[in-house]
């Protein structure tokens, strides 16, 4: 069973493929001039996906064509080298180009996940009888694309990551002279409207013991992604223990939601060789 559909990964990984450095099929050193041949980079990338979309353990998916060590090692070589990272910033460049990003509606809020095995971004968690937890903290732009996120245990309250959330802001450029950060109760305070007001953005916060529906502000964009991401299993339940390893999964991830919507909204106005033929 593939674990995202053709139209979604064969531009994924044609992306990849060119932030990878080359390397030849056998080690140049080899004291015998001969080795066992390197594992293709696409098997990994597929066992990558499959990881990612199923949650299963490496063990797991380790079959004859590569082994769970040699997906490790391949894991953290491209972490070394920035590749998800990159890749993740690449898609948000592409939608911006040809969609645009709507960044004068910003919003943010946390979300509280599993982490069983615990790590270097779990803690108690307070929904889950103390069990071990992550929390991030998202911020999407005006239609839900994913713009960075924050990691941290899940005994952290919302507003103290606040402001490293809004730190990934700068990573986008030039932003609108208008900014309006749409926030749940958990933020109303003086300290957030402060802080807002020293970044110049303006705050649409709910207000402590008033109801208020998600669908009165922008706020759902925010709810509605964390919904993607925990649509993949190996964040809904996270096993990694290291916050490197964590990071490049949500890279990952983030970049599927961005390719995805882009190919949704650029379907009725653009015409490619591999473009599905209903709309995603």
């Amino acid at each position: 069973m593939p674990a995202l559909p053709s139209w979604l990964t064969e531009p994924l990984w044609d992306q990849f493929a060119v932030l990878l450095p080359e390397r030849p099929d056998y080690h140049p050193n080899h004291p015998l001039g001969c080795h066992r041949r390197r594992i293709s980079d696409r098997i990994i990338f597929d066992k990558m996906l499959q990881l990612l979309r199923f949650g299963c353990s490496y063990e797991a998916i380790a079959d004859t064509t590569c082994s769970a060590t040699t997906i490790r090692s391949r894991r953290d070589e491209w972490i070394r080298q920035g590749v998800f990272a990159r890749l993740k910033q690449i898609a948000l460049e592409a939608y911006d180009r040809i969609v645009g990003l709507v960044l004068d509606q910003i919003a943010v809020d946390g979300s509280i996940t599993k982490a069983p095995g615990g790590g270097e971004v779990a803690g108690r968690s307070p929904v889950d009888r103390g069990k071990q937890g992550l929390k991030r903290s998202g911020m999407t732009d005006g239609h839900g694309i994913p713009l960075g996120r924050v990691l941290a245990g899940a005994n952290r309250h919302d507003s103290p990551l606040l402001a490293p959330t809004l730190d990934r802001l700068d990573d986008l450029g030039p932003l609108p002279d208008d900014v309006t950060v749409h926030l749940d109760a958990g933020y109303d305070s003086d300290k957030t409207r402060t802080l807002l007001n020293e970044r110049g953005l303006h705050g649409r916060i709910a207000h402590k013991g008033e109801k208020a529906p998600i669908q009165a502000s922008q706020r759902w964009h925010v709810e509605r992604t964390h919904a993607w991401q925990n649509a993949f299993h190996r964040l809904a339940r996270c096993y990694e223990r290291r916050a490197s390893v964590v990071d490049a999964f949500f890279d990952l991830a983030d970049t599927i939601i961005t390719v995805r919507s882009l190919i949704r909204r650029a379907w009725t106005t653009h015409r490619w060789d591999e473009r599905p033929n209903r709309r995603p």
